[in-house]
């Protein structure tokens, strides 16, 4: 077999060379010597191999393929955030099985980030063996009476106290709190535990003791626990190593990976059970006869192959089967033995440590031989410790084969091209062995290259993180009752919902009426929809924001559209009436030189995206701008005849103005032509809007009973009369106060783009000097105004985007933010964009009740236009506002359908159905 750092490597291992820290080589004299130890040496092939193999099983465990089974399992602890410094109080720390045969209770306070360090309090128990290897209850009774013995000279109140277990053996953990046993293991056999819920079994025991009221709030491993103590540095701490008497680690998963749980957000930290790897074909070549006798006369016999090839319970007596091998073939000790050396478990961890010691120098390997009955020689001390290397520097070679494997899982899962991470470090073996810390780290480097690790070691053996467990769950507990709080207004019921159908259809009606209503119920004068026999050439403008378009669009038996698009400087949409209407009559005549039209004058229709009062199909009255328009003496004025005086100002153009037309009508009319049952138009980008086909009788304003006329119910403007009010927040009421129109449009500022995104920022600032989100430190980024765009809404929200990709595009707008910050912003996302689409529900669903009921039918089946940037790039929102009228609308069957140009194409429609019409009246 080719060893580790030897001349003979295998083909492809030249790049590879694995530290042994200056180890020398045995004596040339001895053989026997050579080939024992040889049994013991790795190469980098066989280490590349172990690493593959349990990448693979951790794999597959992640994905819960259970054929073949997996060589590892992969266990979620329901551990889903890391510490952020902030957390603070008083916490109880039982730990079972972290040290073998004894128990620990801690009393440990954390302090936060400005407070100083307090050290644990603490204290040890020595179980008895008869307690390790008797009944369960018996086990659980005696960690209830150590927890009263400590707790009985503690400074605290009898009521409570917050408990974290850690409890390091295989476990099923199925919540935070709840964990199964699935075997005993560190010469632990106590019967009626394994398939129970150990957590359950302690508050057994602790109520039958009853001295003190615990809330065992956490169950964690060792492992775990080391992890989640580590030191806040410049790198996240996400992986935890434990080698001590057992050998286990864990990390933060990416929670959408980890089959069992159902997750597709946030992240978990996963036991990686790496103890019981068990790939024959990784492990096979590597496990010595030495390593088959202690298998063969453990407690375990065929179990935790791995472990016993790493951690401390095994390491001495792996150590000790070496030595008896080589005294009795007259090797060592002049070839005599002891019944100490022929003893199962004589040579403790302890002692190889020791040994091994360059440091401790020969006298101290003497004395520890002859405590063993022996009477070494100079040349045995030198041999034992030959031996003593060979076992443990093979030890950090596997385990840091496992951890590279663990690092390559964490980087693919992270998709990073490599991966910056601190591993907190626990365990005696770890501790108490710098040559092994040092293998290990030199090994990890080589076999995972592309991963830049610090080493962290465990502050005082992970009891400080089981406490950090309870008090992050504690802290996210709390958090997660203010984020509930907080948007508990944002999540509507079905009768908050039917309420604002009910008051929208009263203020359809009375808006019809003439009467007092938030909702002013324009008509359009446009009296049909398109029936397909329209033709000829028509220009259309669209003006609606700050981009202004010029269309000229051809319809025959389809319809051909050429634009092109304008831009309208902040100065002329705040500027003068002249100015504005001059720019238009510019970009037109640009328009049709560019188009060869010059001197021609075709039919126009112009789509003017502001409330208007229409006197005719060609006249609109400006009743107020929004959407950030504010140019001075349009207000009241008809913009039709604005738009004339400046096509006469420039006097060489010639253009022939039909109508005037508002984008929710040229989307519904854009749609109509597709699709003849398309009776209602909506908005949903900037602003939003509807407009419907109501029964001429009902218009008050305008003669005539008999036929229809769209209606434009400017219905941005709803509840601007208090009706709205028990369903504003106080982040709306901050929206509106800042907004250029205060107590205006509020309707449109629940549900449109341009408010959406400020209705979030408020939010999360609340939520920041709460501090659940970004640790309490309030930012820059978060103070300045529409800095949180309504278009990242729609990224954050789109299930096809990973939790990192989240934190990317949060991190861009500068902020510093944790993985648990990432989902709460999603949350607060999810919950004001699903408040918007159901209210916008609500909404149609009052159109379309009116609507049926005007007709007198049980049943109508009507198609919605709509246009808008939120509506179409949302994720989620075209089918929440669907869902919405399905519920409040039932005997209504309504089909949305997305309008391509509605503003251009159904400005020319419009027009094109007038000139039909107009046709029709001259036959």
């Amino acid at each position: 077999m080719d060893s580790i750092g030897s001349a003979g490597l295998r083909q492809g291992e030249e790049a590879l060379s694995y530290p042994e820290e200056g180890l020398p080589g045995p004596s040339d004299s001895s053989e026997l010597v050579q080939e024992c130890l040889q049994q013991f040496k790795v190469t980098g092939a066989q280490l590349q191999q172990i690493q593959a193999s349990l990448l693979g099983s951790m794999e597959q465990a992640l994905r819960g393929q259970a054929s073949p089974a997996p060589a590892v399992r992969m266990l979620p602890t329901y551990v889903g955030s890391t510490p952020h410094g902030t957390e603070q109080g008083d916490f109880v720390v039982l730990e079972l099985g972290a040290t073998g045969a004894s128990l620990r209770v801690l009393w440990v306070t954390l302090t936060g980030t400005e407070g100083h360090r307090v050290e644990p309090r603490s204290q040890e128990f020595v179980i008895p063996q008869e307690v390790m290897l008797g009944a369960g209850q018996q086990l659980f009774d005696f960690a209830a009476h150590c927890l009263s013995e400590f707790l009985d000279v503690q400074p605290v109140s009898k009521q409570g106290l917050q408990l974290g277990f850690s409890f390091s053996f295989p476990c099923h953990q199925t919540g935070l709190d709840r964990s199964t046993l699935i075997s005993w293991t560190k010469g632990f056999r106590c019967s009626g535990v394994e398939g129970q819920d150990v957590v359950q079994l302690l508050r057994d025991a602790i109520q039958r003791h009853g001295a003190y009221n615990i809330d065992v709030v956490a169950v964690v491993n060792d492992t775990v626990g080391t992890m989640m103590g580590c030191e806040l540095g410049a790198r996240p701490c996400e992986v935890g190593l434990v080698v001590d008497t057992g050998t286990n680690a864990c990390y933060m998963e990416e929670a959408r990976h980890v089959a069992v749980l159902d997750e597709d957000r946030g992240r978990v930290c996963v036991s990686v059970e790496w103890g019981s790897f068990s790939d024959v074909g990784a492990l096979g070549p590597v496990l010595t006869t030495f390593d088959h006798t202690l298998d063969h006369e453990s407690l375990n016999p065929g179990a935790q192959r791995f472990e016993k090839m790493i951690g401390g319970l095994y390491l001495g007596e792996l150590v000790r089967l070496v030595l008896a091998h080589l005294a009795r073939r007259g090797v060592l000790f002049g070839g005599g033995t002891s019944p100490a050396l022929l003893s199962r478990g004589s040579i403790l961890l302890e002692h190889v440590a020791e040994m091994e010691d360059p440091s401790a120098g020969a006298a101290r390997v003497h004395a520890i031989l002859q405590d063993l009955g022996l009477s070494p020689g100079a040349s045995d001390v030198e041999l034992v410790q030959h031996v003593c290397a060979a076992v443990c520097t093979r030890a950090a070679q596997l385990c840091a084969a496992a951890l590279a494997a663990v690092l390559s899982r964490l980087q693919h899962g992270r998709e990073q091209q490599t991966l910056q991470v601190a591993v907190a470090t626990g365990g005696r073996v770890c501790e108490r062995h710098p040559r092994f810390c040092s293998i290990l780290q030199g090994t990890v480097m080589l076999l995972a290259p592309e991963c830049d690790v610090s080493f962290i070691p465990s502050a005082d053996g992970g009891g400080r993180g089981v406490a950090m467990v309870t008090a992050v769950a504690a802290r996210l507990a709390a958090h997660r009752r203010l984020l509930e709080e907080t948007l508990a207004p944002f999540r509507l019921n079905h009768d908050q919902l039917a309420a604002v159908q009910a008051q929208m259809r009263k203020a359809m009606v009375k808006g019809l009426r003439g009467e007092a209503s938030s909702l002013r119920m324009l008509p359009t004068f446009v009296r049909a929809t398109p029936d397909g026999s329209e033709r000829g050439d028509f220009l259309a403008l669209d003006l609606g924001g700050t981009n202004f378009r010029v269309l000229l669009v051809r319809v025959t038996t389809g319809v051909q559209i050429t634009s092109q698009i304008y831009s309208i400087p902040e100065s002329v949409a705040q500027g003068s009436g002249q100015q504005l209407f001059d720019h238009i009559v510019d970009c037109i005549v640009d328009f049709q030189q560019k188009q060869g039209l010059s001197g021609q004058s075709l039919p126009l229709g112009f789509t003017f995206s502001f409330p208007c009062r229409q006197l005719g199909l060609d006249q609109g009255i400006l009743l107020n701008w929004t959407k950030g328009f504010n140019a001075s003496d349009c207000e009241g004025q008809d913009v039709v005849n604005l738009l004339r005086e400046a096509i006469t100002r420039r006097q060489a153009v010639e253009l022939n103005v039909v109508a005037i037309v508002n984008d929710t009508v040229g989307t519904m009319m854009s749609c109509g032509y597709e699709d003849p049952r398309c009776e209602i138009g909506l908005i949903v980008g900037t602003g939003t809007n509807a407009c419907y086909m109501e029964e001429l009788r009902n218009v008050a304003g305008v003669p005539g009973d008999s036929g229809r006329m769209c209606i434009n119910m400017e219905w941005g403007a709803f509840g601007d009369d208090g009706s709205l009010a028990m369903l504003s927040t106080c982040f709306d009421a901050s929206v509106d106060q800042a907004s250029i129109n205060p107590g205006k449009q509020r309707f449109e500022k629940m549900i449109s783009g341009m408010y959406l995104g400020e209705i979030v920022r408020h939010i999360l600032l609340h939520l920041t000097s709460l501090g659940v989100l970004f640790r309490g430190q309030q930012t820059q980024c978060l103070q300045t105004r529409d800095i949180f765009k309504t278009k990242f809404l729609s990224e954050i929200e789109s299930d096809s985007l990973a939790l990192r990709q989240v934190r990317a595009i949060l991190e861009d707008l500068g902020l510093p933010l944790t993985s648990d910050d990432a989902l709460m912003v999603l949350e607060v996302c999810q919950a004001v964009s699903q408040r918007a689409a159901q209210l916008c529900g609500a909404g149609v669903a009052a159109v379309v009740e009116k609507i049926r009921e005007n007709r007198g039918l049980e049943e109508l089946a009507v198609s919605v236009g709509v246009d808008g940037t939120l509506y179409k790039l949302h994720p989620h929102f075209s089918s929440l506002v669907a869902a919405t009228v399905r519920e409040l609308a039932p005997r209504c069957v309504v089909t949305f359908l997305q309008s391509e140009d509605g503003s251009g194409k159904g400005a020319a429609l419009v027009t094109a159905v007038a000139c039909r019409l107009a046709q029709l009246t001259r036959v």
